[in-house]
């Protein structure tokens, strides 16, 4: 509840920030701002996530990674958004729908099945995705999926209140210093 509560407040705290990106992506591209892609959510549940959009609405629904040459569908206003991570801000109202929390392991695509049976064998199914995980601030995108579900593990395992914050001020720090941020 004070997830939910904590999300909603920085959904108005935030709020002319999500109406200049808004307005920035409406410009370059048009309609819609947010992008909304099937995410699986605690106990193998699925859900439906929301980002700012950062790519040209022609772009394939695939993991960025997957795309031949992804520079190409890449937004001008979207390696900003990416580069200081506000494309994650509508990540907020998934929180306040209760489908996500601050921190957890990040929501895995609909379609990856190798992860997914990682995350089963692991347990770490069981906790909802978050914003921001241990696995994040550990290396994001550059380790293994077999890496990212031990730091999952562990953090399942010794999951506090120290840690989740420990967590956050490590994200924080990492976008300010831009480092482990998708370009």
């Amino acid at each position: 509840m004070l997830n939910r509560l904590f999300a909603l407040l920085l959904l108005v705290v935030f709020s002319p920030i999500f109406l200049f990106v808004g307005l920035l992506i409406l410009l370059e591209d048009g309609l819609p701002f947010f992008f909304r892609q099937k995410r699986v959510g605690k106990d193998f549940t699925f859900f439906w996530i929301y980002k700012f959009r950062s790519m040209k609405k022609n772009t394939p629904n695939v993991a960025t990674h997957l795309l031949g040459d992804p520079d190409k569908y890449l937004l001008r206003i979207g390696k900003i958004i990416r580069k200081l991570s506000l494309d994650e801000l509508p990540n907020l109202i998934n929180i306040v729908r209760g489908e996500m929390v601050f921190v957890g392991p990040r929501p895995a695509l609909y379609n990856q099945d190798d992860l997914m049976a990682l995350r089963v064998a692991a347990g770490v199914d069981k906790l909802k995705p978050g914003i921001t995980g241990w696995a994040q601030v550990n290396g994001r995108d550059e380790i293994s999926i077999e890496e990212k579900v031990r730091y999952e593990k562990e953090y399942l395992e010794k999951k506090s209140l120290f840690l989740d914050i420990q967590i956050i001020i490590k994200t924080f720090t990492s976008v300010m210093m831009s480092k482990n941020v998708s370009h």
